[in-house]
């Protein structure tokens, strides 16, 4: 398999990330659009300025199969986040800024140690708000002979726009679709917009993407796979969920359908998802799963 940011080469990557690294004078990145001068040091919602922060970087076994497969996944997860759900399982991370500052240098050398430690892919986990300097550090990682695929881990809360800057360096996107409920998505997520944002940078994702590559170990090499995290008392969100993704795309779409929710966070106390999902929720969000024809090979058994 032959990524495809090879094809582009790292001068192209790197004039894509000067692009996107001076939008931080004026932080669009992402669809809370806050107009900060992040280079000048204020902080945007995600809590992040132009100062790159990871929390970790390993092997992680604990994705999906077709991603996580034999050898495990090069995970590395950056600090902040410009989604603030409620129910976050690493709010630490994404909420409190737990992290510690490298540089972009320094990140292109994890994605090397990552490579060279056999792992599968490279899983930029929550990436969005660093997009410019991760850019950065991947055109530095190729010059110095990185050559495995990209996974974008991400909320599914994308600007279309820059998605584009993506195009023909993701090979693996892995975005959420968490909402189709307006009211939901504001109380959960403070982002009454995701039901259309998501869908559009879903479809963004799946046009850059259009076919799945696995290698002869049913590794994923190049793909999109959509996430969705049941929550417990939602059962109507979850099936206007599904049945956007099979309006848009069919049932020719790998989903990998979430049923580890546990109360984290702000929802621990919360009257509607300060619980576990029961098996009554799931049995009926899988039924309707089974009626759209969606393949269950990443579905996760309660």
């Amino acid at each position: 398999m032959y990524p495809s940011y090879l094809n582009l080469g790292s001068k192209e990557i790197k004039k894509r990330a000067l692009k996107l690294f001076n939008r931080l004078s004026y932080c669009d990145i992402c669809p809370r659009e806050c107009k900060v001068n992040r280079i000048m040091g204020i902080k945007g919602v995600c809590g992040a300025d132009f100062r790159l922060f990871i929390s970790s970087y390993h092997l992680h076994f604990g994705e999906e199969k077709p991603i996580s497969g034999y050898n495990g996944s090069g995970t590395i997860f950056f600090t902040n986040c410009s989604l603030k759900c409620m129910f976050c399982q690493n709010y630490e991370i994404s909420h409190l800024g737990e992290g510690y500052e490298i540089s972009i240098e320094e990140l292109a050398k994890i994605m090397l140690l990552l490579q060279n430690s056999h792992a599968h892919n490279i899983n930029l986990v929550t990436p969005t708000h660093f997009l410019p300097q991760i850019l950065l550090s991947l055109s530095i990682a190729v010059e110095n002979g990185f050559k495995i695929p990209i996974v974008y881990n991400t909320s599914g809360y994308e600007k279309v726009e820059i998605l584009k800057y993506l195009d023909g360096i993701v090979d693996i996107y892995l975005p959420d679709a968490k909402y189709m409920d307006k009211d939901l998505a504001l109380r959960l997520s403070k982002a009454k917009n995701y039901p259309e944002i998501n869908e559009k940078c879903l479809i963004e994702m799946r046009r850059q993407i259009k076919d799945y590559e696995f290698d002869d170990r049913g590794i994923i090499l190049k793909g999109v796979i959509i996430r969705h995290l049941i929550l417990p008392d939602n059962i109507e969100n979850s099936k206007k969920v599904l049945k956007m993704i099979y309006d848009n795309f069919g049932n020719d779409i790998l989903i990998s359908l979430m049923t580890q929710y546990h109360p984290c966070f702000k929802a621990i106390n919360d009257l509607q998802i300060g619980r576990n999902i029961n098996k009554k929720e799931f049995d009926e969000i899988y039924n309707c799963f089974k009626e759209f024809g969606f393949r269950d090979d990443l579905v996760q058994f309660i």
